[in-house]
């Protein structure tokens, strides 16, 4: 097997936010030029048929009409969400500013501002966004339409709120970066510090407990299940949390501490308490963690990693 990329150190972190498959499969528009409105009243009931050349917002806005059709009583939440949104990036904000103000103390439209100007000013964050949500679409069974991951799933959400949180403190701007961490923390269930770096095409999948420390890194195409913790041991300082490779898949309830690596293509399975780094291709299991297997890990393709297939099966590979 071809050896690992390192990845690992910040100068990587600029072409590892491109490396999703996401960013290659046509017609994804990942660039997402603004949206345009031509006038058409067919109809989505508003008098207007919007042709954003984001064919991920797209699909999410003809999925909200589709079901605000059939659900009358869904007609002005849908409206409200996604129908009278001139972009996803818009959309985006205004919804994470609903879920996340405090009222009295942290106003939404305040907030919807902050979350935009930050979204703004770091388009890489938006393009892993839609690598977010067709990674929910082809990976979860339970996803039917995207427009059901941007408005429902927690995962997705609060992985936005901590796109829109490293976009600030990358700024320096350390104060409303923790609030949001905060917030998202308590409103969804899933603490991920505002320094960690997180690549596209990530699926949260149910996500409640997952944890990332500061001085993570998490690769592209990766899937982690519910209860995951990326932390720390408790006695270091510094760079002292782990780094997932791309494709990798972590089951749920799994631990992974301090400053080790998983390879790409890696599984982690539900429960395991990684110590060590675990090979490209492999699988670790138990607590403490072991890669388990007879033959040598074969070469995949991208699309073929477990953590985009979601394949839980432990592998019959060691390095």
């Amino acid at each position: 097997m071809a050896a690992c990329v390192d990845k690992w150190n910040p100068a990587y972190s600029s072409c590892r936010l491109s490396g999703s498959i996401y960013r290659y499969m046509p017609g994804c528009a990942m660039d997402c030029p603004a949206s345009s409105v031509t006038g058409d009243a067919n109809a989505n009931g508003h008098g207007c048929r919007y042709s954003s050349g984001d064919d991920v917002w797209d699909e999410i806005r003809a999925e909200a009409q589709a079901d605000a059709d059939a659900e009358p009583l869904l007609g002005m939440y849908y409206a409200n969400l996604v129908l009278s949104r001139p972009s996803l990036e818009a959309a985006l904000a205004a919804h994470l500013a609903a879920k996340l103000c405090v009222p009295r103390a942290l106003p939404q439209d305040a907030l919807r501002d902050l979350l935009a100007g930050a979204l703004e000013a770091h388009p890489e964050a938006t393009r892993d966004t839609r690598a977010d949500l067709l990674a929910a679409r082809d990976r979860d069974p339970a996803c039917a339409k995207m427009v059901h991951c941007f408005l429902y799933y927690k995962g997705f959400l609060a992985l936005q709120a901590h796109r829109a949180a490293h976009a600030l403190w990358s700024e320096g701007r350390a104060a409303p970066a923790l609030l949001l961490q905060s917030r998202a923390s308590e409103v969804f269930g899933v603490d991920i510090h505002p320094g960690a770096r997180v690549g596209g095409g990530i699926l949260l999948d149910h996500a409640t407990g997952v944890v990332i420390g500061e001085t993570a890194v998490v690769g592209d195409d990766v899937s982690i299940l519910h209860g995951v913790t990326l932390g720390g041991t408790g006695k270091a300082s510094g760079d002292r949390h782990p780094k997932v490779g791309d494709g990798v898949l972590i089951g749920a309830g799994a631990s992974v501490l301090g400053n080790v690596r998983i390879g790409d293509g890696a599984k982690v399975g539900a429960g395991a308490v990684v110590l060590r780094d675990v090979p490209c291709g492999t699988t670790a299991v138990g607590n403490p963690a072991k890669a388990i297997g007879k033959k040598p890990a074969p070469q995949r393709r991208p699309e073929d990693q477990p953590g985009v297939t979601m394949e839980q099966r432990w592998s019959d590979y060691v390095i």
